[in-house]
């Protein structure tokens, strides 16, 4: 014990960052690897949830799709005619809040009917 003591103060002193080799391990320690290894690919945890209980049915929201998609629409033509630029973009905000609330046709229409709005009142409307 006193002679790791020994070695260990040596390579300490000597600052070359050398190892410290336990002399107890053998002779075969530098030709064998002691590694502890684990499995990192594992098979998925299935805590008893089915597809069928994670799936829900989604009538209430393309309900609330459907009627944000009439008033994305709605606020998408009026900016066809008053403030362009403004209901325009409410109209293609609530677009894509009715798109993903299932109301894809709606959403679509008021989506692009909004920037139609929107580019004809930015540019060319001013030239009137």
């Amino acid at each position: 014990m006193a002679e790791q003591d020994k070695n260990v103060r040596n390579n300490q002193d000597n600052n070359d960052f050398d190892y410290y080799v336990d002399p107890n391990i053998g002779a075969n320690a530098d030709s064998s690897y002691n590694e502890e290894t684990a499995a990192e690919v594992a098979a998925p945890i299935n805590y008893g949830t089915t597809r069928r209980e994670v799936d829900r049915d989604h009538t209430e929201d393309r309900a609330g799709g459907a009627g944000l998609g009439w008033l994305a629409l709605a606020l998408s033509i009026i900016s066809l005619f008053v403030m362009p630029v403004l209901l325009g973009a409410a109209g293609i905000i609530i677009g894509f809040i009715a798109r993903r609330r299932g109301a894809t046709g709606l959403g679509a229409w008021a989506i692009g009917i909004g920037a139609v709005s929107i580019i004809v009142g930015i540019f060319i409307l001013p030239f009137f």
